[in-house]
């Protein structure tokens, strides 16, 4: 099992890749102590060739493999892609195009909710994955045969999820589906968090604007902090950290030895410093100048009848169409539906609107109704009087 270690043995491999419809891809990289993946490995597979390519060989230039990934007449095949891109969008400031993600693509076609690359092996190819290798360390060299075995099954199980799939979906006529979910994956800020937005993936455990100001500027400091220093999040400070110190706003290091979600003597440490600096500044901040709140809307309750029907709906629907209900919507979803009509959700978008989204919107208005069937749960127009 031989390793590309030069550029130009993977520049003649990128050449005959270029020839193929599809490329195989996935990556093995350690990010336990970084912010930043290590790239250690990449796997790449035509139809009639797979290989492992060392990115930590010396000397080696990724570049001719970058061109693959920009290749816009090669599709480009991963399982889970999101990680794998992160890990090429750092390196390149591009998303690969056009993408293909196995797991993707079995969830629309009815094999569950982020099925994972083992069950898919077994439905699919009908072979098993030896996964002992999967935690070894991919930054060791040289490579065992048996991590090269582990990691070449990556890609060479995949050309065959990725063929059956395809053939699947257009079984299905659910390729429009695909295509809308690969968009989403093929935008950039799919993958670059900027430190001012860090405080969207947080819940917003406050509920008074100089509260909220606070917890924007204290997440946009900490993931400052993490990408600058490469360590994760928690380790610069933990989320639980972030909502105390939001609502605390300390301003003084004595103040720190009260919170249970920072280590003891942090006060007198170095980022307990701009913490307070940040906290003087929220502080200062003329009301008229906070963040307002997400508006509490008055209407019937996410939780309520409404809200029960079209959790009837979408399991009907699920069930119909043979797909994880979780898929067409979350719960987060549906609660939305219930309060606001054009809601920016992904039940409102593309094929989950025309499937699911636009029906729950009739419900809610007393448009079409359900009825129990011999078949099961239907939706009938109601007839205005």
């Amino acid at each position: 099992m031989h390793v590309i270690s030069d550029t130009s043995e993977l520049e003649q491999f990128c050449i005959e890749a270029s020839g193929f419809d599809f490329v195989t891809v996935d990556t093995e990289f350690h990010r336990e102590t970084t912010y930043w993946p290590i790239l250690c490995l990449i796997q790449a597979a035509t139809p009639e060739r797979a290989v492992l390519i060392d990115p930590l060989a010396k000397g080696i230039d990724l570049a001719p493999f970058f061109a693959l990934l920009a290749n816009p007449e090669v599709v480009k095949v991963f399982h889970a892609a999101r990680q794998d891109i992160e890990i090429f969008v750092r390196m390149t400031g591009t998303v690969p195009h056009p993408i293909f993600d196995s797991q993707v693509a079995a969830s629309v076609c009815g094999y569950g909710d982020q099925v994972s690359y083992d069950n898919l092996v077994q439905s699919i190819v009908g072979a098993r994955i030896d996964k002992s290798s999967r935690f070894t360390d991919w930054a060791a060299r040289p490579l065992t045969d048996k991590q090269k075995n582990y990691a070449l099954a990556d890609v060479t199980h995949l050309r065959d999820i990725y063929l059956a799939l395809v053939e699947k979906l257009a079984e299905l006529n659910r390729l429009s589906w695909m295509q809308d979910e690969s968009k989403i994956l093929e935008r950039l800020e799919t993958y670059v968090i900027q430190p001012e937005d860090a405080w969207k993936r947080l819940k917003l455990k406050v509920n008074r604007p100089r509260d909220l100001a606070a917890l924007k500027a204290l997440a946009e400091w900490r993931e400052a902090q993490a990408q600058e220093l490469d360590k994760p999040r928690g380790r610069i400070l933990k989320d639980e950290a972030i909502y105390e110190l939001a609502i605390q706003r300390p301003t003084n290091a004595g103040r720190f030895e009260r919170f249970r979600a920072v280590p003891k003597g942090f006060g007198r440490s170095q980022p307990a410093q701009e913490i307070m600096r940040i906290c003087r500044s929220i502080e200062a901040l003329d009301e008229k100048t906070l963040p307002r709140l997400p508006d509490r809307r008055r209407g019937p309750s996410p939780k309520g009848p409404i809200g029960d029907l079209l959790r009837v709906l979408l399991k009907a629907i699920a069930e119909r169409e043979g797909v994880a209900a979780r898929i067409i919507a979350t719960s987060d979803d549906i609660d939305a539906l219930v309060l606001d009509d054009n809601a920016e959700i992904p039940a409102l978008d593309g094929w989950r609107r025309e499937l699911f989204g636009d029906k729950a919107l009739a419900i809610k208005h007393g448009k079409i109704a359900l009825v129990a069937t011999p078949k099961g749960i239907a939706e009938i127009a109601v007839n205005p009087k």
